[in-house]
């Protein structure tokens, strides 16, 4: 017989029964049968015993302690989603928020307002919520970042203040913390500054470290799950094709990746899991150039297509399938056009629909 027990209670019904004899169950103590060790934490357990489990949080790894020592186990840990089905275009002479259905072409419906009207804004998001952070509003730097919730349209809340006030910096995510790298404070002198804040709770930015070279005028950044990446901007020096990365789940300096296929500012830049891209800026002109990294591999970028003009100053969000890139500038106006890419494939962009206005120097993000 299988006798299945849910709940035991004393015999008043009230409350847990008082085995103060114990437990025996075929002839065996509960009390003498071992439990399982596990501690989740970002330091080293003290005095484990044979077998137990670590789950170390700072750098998302599992151990297990046999004779004396700390083995790693094997898995595949689960894909944290930085991004979604639905792209938020934001600021840009305009406190106006856009949205779209990234894998559906057509045109923006409103979302909500910005607190300001920020020019050069960075996006990033968990996934759920929302960051637009910093710009240039009411003559002046802005510090501030602004949060939604992206599945609910609304207008957007104040989350806290970037550790330097910047703007025309990039942001990215690992979908639990949000990145803000770049960009240029007061007087234009670019910066090489990266602060992060931890996306679902709100409060002010806390110093990462910095840039391998300092740079402002919309620096492209994209992740996946582990990396950032930090490509193009300008400057003291003139445009710069470095691309940079860090680990987002651990604070530090960033490092070299590679190089743009091209010096260039001014560009716009989404990712999948897999590959980030880099569209349009201008180098010695404006650009249409598309190009690509495998993220988790150094190396320079290669060659992925062309978007359907030359521009620059747009901005980029992706579902994980699909890149949208945005508004920015031809040689001759303010565009308020959409492009879109399948990230996985290479080829010339394609038109996807238009902005609710023509504009420029916009943030975006994207989620669910």
């Amino acid at each position: 017989m299988t006798l299945k027990v849910n709940t035991i209670t004393d015999t008043a019904g009230t409350g847990a029964p008082d085995a103060s004899n114990g437990v025996t169950i075929k002839g065996t103590a509960l009390s003498s049968v071992s439990q399982m060790e596990y501690t989740a934490s970002s330091s080293e357990p003290t005095s484990p015993s044979g077998g137990a489990l670590w789950f170390d949080t700072s750098d998302d790894t599992f151990y297990m302690y046999l004779n004396d020592l700390w083995y790693t186990i094997d898995y595949t840990p689960p894909i944290r989603l930085w991004y979604g089905d639905r792209g938020l275009f934001a600021g840009g002479a305009s406190n106006t928020i856009d949205y779209f259905t990234i894998s559906s072409a057509g045109n923006s419906t409103d979302f909500g307002d910005l607190i300001n009207i920020p020019l050069d804004p960075a996006g990033c998001s968990d996934g759920s919520r929302g960051l637009f952070g910093g710009g240039y509003a009411s003559f002046a730097w802005q510090n501030v970042i602004q949060y939604v919730t992206v599945a609910n349209t609304g207008n957007a809340t104040d989350f806290g203040d970037l550790t330097v006030a910047r703007k025309g910096l990039g942001a990215c995510s690992d979908g639990v913390k949000g990145v803000f790298g770049g960009g240029d404070t007061s007087g234009s002198i670019p910066s090489d500054v990266i602060d992060y804040v931890t996306v679902a709770t709100t409060g002010n930015a806390t110093d990462f470290g910095n840039l391998t070279v300092a740079r402002r005028a919309n620096v492209g950044a994209c992740s996946n799950a582990t990396r950032g990446l930090f490509g193009g901007g300008l400057s003291a020096g003139g445009n710069v094709n470095t691309i940079d990365y860090i680990t987002i789940a651990s604070t530090g300096d960033a490092t070299d990746f590679g190089d743009l296929t091209e010096a260039k500012r001014s560009t716009a830049s989404c990712s999948n899991a897999t590959r980030g891209i880099w569209a349009g800026g201008y180098a010695f002109s404006r650009t249409n150039v598309i190009e690509y990294v495998t993220i988790s591999t150094t190396g320079n970028a290669t060659d992925f297509g062309d978007l359907t003009a030359a521009k620059m100053d747009l901005a980029a969000c992706s579902n994980g399938t699909r890149g949208l890139i945005g508004g920015g500038s031809t040689s001759s106006e303010t565009i308020n056009t959409l492009d879109y890419v399948v990230i996985d494939t290479t080829g010339n962009a394609s038109q996807f629909g238009y902005l609710s206005t023509q504009r420029k120097d916009m943030g975006a993000c994207s989620g669910d």
